[in-house]
C-alpha cells in the first residue's frame, strides 16, 4: 500500500514530540493515517480533525513541497473538525 511509507516515516517523526489531539490523513481509497496518542497508525478511527488529501499531495506536504494553507486555499486538502488540532500539525512537520 502506498500509504505504509508516509505512515512509517511520521512514525518515525515523532519520536521526541508531542502531538496533542487527534488527526486523521484521509487519502480516499488509499486509506488513512491517524495520528494519535503519539503514534501513526492506518487503522480508521474518529479523531479530533480529519484532513481530506490524495496521497500524491500527502507526499508534497509532509517533505515541505507543498504549503499547508495554499493548500486549503487551492483546494488540495480540506480540512473538518478541530481547527486547532490542524494548526499544531505544522509544529510537527517543519
Amino acid at each position: 500500500m502506498a500509504l505504509q511509507p508516509l505512515a512509517e516515516g511520521i512514525r518515525a517523526g515523532l519520536t521526541g514530540k508531542t502531538f496533542d489531539g487527534s488527526l486523521k490523513f484521509d487519502c480516499g481509497d488509499d486509506g488513512v493515517i491517524v495520528l494519535a496518542d503519539g503514534d501513526a497508525s492506518m487503522e480508521n478511527c474518529d479523531t479530533d480533525c480529519t484532513i481530506r488529501i490524495s496521497t500524491e499531495n500527502l507526499k508534497k506536504l509532509l517533505t515541505g513541497k507543498l504549503n499547508p494553507m495554499t493548500g486549503v486555499m487551492m483546494g488540495k486538502l480540506k480540512i473538518s473538525g478541530d481547527m486547532g488540532v490542524a494548526m499544531k500539525l505544522g509544529k510537527l512537520i517543519s
